[in-house]
């Protein structure tokens, strides 16, 4: 059975002021069960595998339940625009989805999509080199065509699987929408899709920073190669130090780093814990192409779900065969067929943002409890069905 889950919000404004959970955290740093962190400053310092090992060290297969080796269901989850598979566990055993999923007796893969922290080697090209952009010239069309496929290719040899259950957020569901409609073939590899945030079709975007970028997106691209940027946003450490100075707790700048956040994924004060801004900032933005940023652009002022647009008929003939990008056929997409999902789930918080749903302080409560039960109950059909 293939079945798509999507949780939809909507954004709404609301006036900045320190995080009414102050008490909450502190609760929950020292409990033993559920970690936010014990050292936000370190964490943020840390790579995934490392941040990982801290939390779960001694506990290779989960560390209150379900903790014996042997096989399991295979969850693979993939992050949105400008994160890392860091999404998924930052927020700690407990909490995070990545954790819960693991307790709850999956074999939990993380990808990392191209351009990010964690994904920038190359055979010839360099992607920090100021001289030539060429690494930086992909979009999420290529993440969705040839990387996405590849990685679940790999987990499912890995693992001995025949098919994976697959949660994305925002991007994470674009490039599963790219891959299922021109790589057709891997719905069969697919046994359920939950999709946090899904961003397929940008007509109705209301994200000011997006709006107000999408007329000139292909001519900021053109300028960025120019000056020898293809990337946007990368990981760095001064983004790490300017968290750890100026976003911590008390410090005066800190309503300005919640600011930002809210401008780029909508204001949710009851969900934002302004505590963990610094390890935020420690593996968030982790880089993307600044093709990414361009592609979502060209939806919103095309209204269209299609293929990246080089910007000429010529070009577009030279890669596609047709002088406009190819749209999008989700009707090859199983999915997301509007006739068959499971359920369209609205979060029951009107003000629910879009960084809620990786970081948002009651995501456990409401809506991984929910997604982890949809994904037990189709891992059970699939097998009987098998």
């Amino acid at each position: 059975m293939r079945v798509a889950l999507f949780v939809l919000c909507a954004l709404l404004a609301g006036a900045v002021r320190g995080s009414p959970h102050a008490d909450l955290i502190e609760k929950l740093q020292k409990s033993s069960v559920t970690r936010i962190s014990n050292n936000i400053f370190e964490d943020a310092m840390l790579d995934v595998p490392d941040l990982v090992r801290k939390s779960y060290i001694a506990f290779p297969h989960g560390r209150d339940r379900y903790n014996k080796p042997g096989p399991r269901p295979v969850v693979f989850l993939m992050h949105g625009l400008l994160s890392s598979s860091a999404d998924w566990v930052i927020t700690g055993p407990g909490c995070a989805l990545g954790y819960l999923l693991v307790e709850e007796g999956f074999d939990v893969w993380m990808g990392n999509a191209r351009g990010n922290y964690y994904s920038r080697r190359h055979e010839r090209f360099n992607p920090s080199s100021v001289l030539n952009t060429d690494f930086w010239e992909f979009s999420w069309d290529e993440i969705g065509n040839i990387d996405l496929p590849t990685m679940i290719d790999y987990v499912l040899k890995i693992s001995g699987r025949d098919r994976l259950h697959y949660v994305g957020h925002s991007q994470g569901t674009t490039s599963f929408w790219v891959m299922t409609s021109l790589r057709p073939e891997y719905n069969a590899k697919i046994v359920s899709m939950h999709a946090f945030a899904p961003v397929a079709y940008m007509a109705h975007n209301r994200n000011p920073l997006f709006l107000f970028l999408a007329p000139f997106g292909n001519n900021i691209e053109k300028i960025l190669s120019v000056i020898g940027f293809g990337e946007f946003l990368p990981n760095s450490d001064a983004m790490s130090w300017l968290g750890r100075i100026l976003c911590q707790d008390e410090a005066t700048f800190q309503p300005l780093c919640t600011n930002i956040l809210f401008l780029v994924g909508g204001i949710n004060h009851d969900e934002h814990n302004s505590t963990l801004i610094p390890l935020k900032l420690g593996h968030t933005p982790a880089g993307a192409a600044a093709r990414q940023f361009v592609h979502y652009g060209q939806g919103i002022t095309a209204k269209q779900f299609r293929r990246y647009d080089h910007g000429s008929r010529i070009a577009n003939r030279r890669v596609y065969g047709s002088r406009e990008p190819p749209q999008y056929s989700l009707s090859r997409n199983h999915c997301a067929k509007l006739g068959r999902p499971v359920g369209k789930f609205l979060i029951p918080m009107p003000t629910f943002s879009h960084l809620d749903y990786i970081w948002g302080i009651n995501a456990k409560d409401l809506l991984y409890t929910r997604t982890i039960n949809l994904i037990k109950s189709m891992e059970t059909h699939s097998f009987a069905e098998e």
